[in-house]
């Protein structure tokens, strides 16, 4: 059986990005989508980013860092739009499509390498589309699987694309701080640094029963299995 060719596509700044695309007077502007002074930032474009700015900051806070950033309210439904726009793309491509959000999805491109070319090329038609057609741009981890591939993603950004394959998966994954692993929120993070855990490596190198019995059944297995890079869930379609 062949490996899978899995992709992680994700937009970059995609709130912000669609706004700059709609008024290209916003563009090398430090713009925030976020409405009122007591809401949150939806997302905020790198030129903001660069002042310290995150999604899900108060809005009066980030108005504080960067007073001079353009703050403009959301669009949900111009959002809606461009996203459902962005996933035919990724449609055309396969039928194998996994939305995560309006600005995010896995796609298994493994049966379109025979008409397209390798999950790089592939990847690298996907992008030049999303520019082309939508005028915004996205990151593309390519990988094995759907953790190593989301990694990779977040590794390339902005507008980059990042291949992690087979025996380069450690070597990427190690070095990694525990939090990378999905799953690992703030308080698993802190029952690791407990154990001394600080590192996707540490982690990898610990006895599997020794994480069961820190952390459970379910969390201490599935870590152990990432923490080597295993990761067996199916791209699943929200088709019938």
């Amino acid at each position: 059986m062949s490996e899978s060719t899995i992709l992680h596509v994700d937009m970059d700044a995609f709130f912000a990005s669609v706004s700059i695309k709609d008024n290209p007077k916003l563009k090398n502007k430090a713009v925030v989508v976020g409405a009122g002074v007591r809401g949150v930032v939806l997302s905020a474009n790198y030129e903001a980013r660069k002042f310290g700015i995150r999604a899900a900051m108060p809005v009066g806070r980030a108005q504080r860092m960067a007073p001079h950033a353009i703050f403009i309210p959301p669009d949900h439904q111009r959002y809606s739009e461009v996203s459902e726009k962005v996933m035919e793309i990724f449609r055309d491509v396969t039928p194998h499509v996994e939305p995560i959000s309006l600005d995010e999805a896995f796609l298994d491109v493994t049966g379109a390498q025979r008409l397209l070319g390798t999950g790089r090329e592939i990847a690298t038609m996907i992008r030049a589309k999303v520019e082309q057609e939508q005028g915004i741009t996205c990151s593309v981890g390519i990988a094995h699987n759907k953790f190593i591939a989301k990694l990779a993603s977040q590794h390339c950004k902005p507008n980059g694309m990042l291949e992690i394959p087979e025996d380069r998966i450690l070597t990427f994954l190690h070095p990694l701080p525990a939090s990378a692993i999905w799953g690992v929120g703030p308080k698993t993070n802190e029952q690791l640094e407990k154990l001394g855990l600080r590192t996707v490596g540490e982690i990898a190198h610990t006895p599997r029963s020794t994480l069961i019995r820190a952390l459970g059944e379910a969390t201490g297995a599935s870590l152990y299995e990432l923490s080597w890079g295993r990761d067996y869930r199916d791209v699943v379609t929200d088709e019938p």
